[in-house]
């Protein structure tokens, strides 16, 4: 089979490297950082070669085949050595998908995919289907094609991922939303990002589905000039289909091959309109595998969310404590604020993607009292909201954003922990940042 190269030794390089070695490839791991103690483990466990804190650059450009992961840009020089030899260097999106035969469902998207994949994933396991849920979430997609042998797999795919499929097709393709993120990436130009979200669907065939927000202006442009081969589904809030997703009378109706499935839409256990959305997307693909009304109506009452996203922590005093660390681009943000019902003490901050604040500025007139900020550095946010809010803290903790929260909160307010950033300046990643949120007001 030839030399498999993985650069990158976290969840996903580890199970490309088991799935690869299964396939009867001579594998090479190759981290420029520290690998984890449980992943080396793993690579012990089963033989594997690896080294950490190098690229052997010599060895690496032998390679038949490169895996990397999606942390690693594609403009790195060893990266672009790699492509000028003409050694492909795929995703392990791409590279799972080639031993498998099971249905993939395929969601990608700025916002809601997290939500949107937990909620189709918990669907499909209700109704009774063989199913595994991976990608840009959980255990790795690779490690499990290698161990088990579902029928339908449902991933979470980022634009990272995405920009590394030749043959990647999913039977369903999702694009939840489409707004500027990770433009750093994408040399801060908003259509590369958009062509790379749109590669989900790129090699779909006319037996195939693709679901969509129709209300999205950037998705319906980009859709005219991008004819798709599969079948067309939308989801709206505004406008009726002959077939998708929409509503009518208070109702959710999700309309395929003319016969419809009707939902109350107060029976949602999510809160928010973007929920409603990310549940119409949902519901879509349950009724195209064949799930029973039934099923669908009760799974969609019960599903509790995805950690992180608007999750409500503890009410201390009558004030509620929401944490919202998933919340890492101003979009994300958007849809937070404007669920609140009470007015709210934010506390925002973080690695700044190129971030565009001013879009929010109606919602935190409406809403916002306060803003602490959290980050190293809240010059940006500051700027633009500084003179809009009664008070504006700035601090360089959790401990101290929560003690502070807890001092200018009054009675029936809400705390909403919604960065509109990354993570990386003070914490290990979103869900660090969220779980020392949760335990800072357990403690207060």
């Amino acid at each position: 089979m030839g030399l498999l190269v993985i650069l990158g030794g976290g969840e996903s390089g580890v199970g490309t490297a088991i799935l690869g070695l299964k396939k009867g490839y001579g594998v090479f791991v190759s981290d420029k950082g520290k690998i984890k103690e449980k992943y080396k483990n793993v690579l012990e466990h089963f033989g594997i070669d690896w080294e950490e804190e190098n690229h052997s650059e010599e060895r690496i450009l032998t390679a038949d085949i490169v895996m990397k992961s999606p942390g690693i840009p594609d403009n790195v020089p060893l990266v672009r050595a790699l492509v000028k030899k003409g050694i492909p260097v795929i995703s392990e999106i791409e590279f799972a998908s080639r031993y498998t035969n099971a249905t993939i469902i395929g969601i990608t998207g700025s916002n809601g995919k997290t939500t949107t994949t937990m909620l189709t994933y918990h669907l499909l396991k209700e109704s009774g289907l063989n199913v595994g849920m991976a990608g840009n979430i959980g255990d790795s997609y690779a490690r499990m094609v290698a161990e088990n042998d579902y029928d339908y797999y449902v991933l979470e795919i980022s634009s990272f991922q995405l920009d590394g499929i030749m043959n990647f097709r999913p039977h369903i393709a999702v694009i939840t939303n489409i707004t500027p993120d990770h433009l750093d990436r994408y040399e801060y130009k908003f259509d590369n990002y958009i062509t790379s979200k749109f590669r989900i669907a790129q090699n779909q065939e006319n037996s195939d589905y693709f679901i969509y927000d129709s209300d999205d202006e950037v998705l319906v442009q980009r859709l005219k000039d991008t004819p798709i081969k599969s079948t067309l589904l939308p989801f709206s809030l505004k406008n009726n289909f002959e077939e998708g997703a929409f509503i009518e009378n208070e109702q959710i109706m999700i309309r395929t091959d003319m016969n419809t499935i009707t939902m109350m839409k107060d029976t949602l256990a999510l809160e928010g309109q973007h929920n409603l959305k990310n549940t119409m997307a949902a519901a879509t693909i349950a009724k195209l595998v064949g799930i029973r009304k039934e099923t669908i109506r009760q799974c969609i009452s019960n599903f509790q969310g995805a950690p992180h996203r608007l999750e409500k922590v503890l009410k201390i005093h009558h004030v509620q404590y929401i944490n919202d660390s998933k919340a890492t681009n101003v979009n994300a943000t958007y849809y937070a604020l404007e669920s609140m019902k009470t007015p709210v003490v934010w506390i925002v901050g973080g690695v700044d993607k190129g971030n565009e604040y001013k879009e929010l500025m109606p919602l935190v007139r409406e809403k916002v009292k306060a803003i602490i900020c959290l980050g190293t550095d809240n010059s940006k946010i500051k700027d633009v909201f500084g003179n809009v809010v009664d008070l504006f803290v700035e601090t360089f903790a959790m401990e101290e954003a929560v003690k502070v929260a807890y001092k200018i909160a009054e009675r029936g307010d809400t705390v909403l922990l919604s960065p509109a950033c990354a993570s990386f300046d003070l914490f290990k990643d979103y869900e660090d940042r969220g779980n020392q949120f949760k335990n800072c007001v357990k403690n207060l």
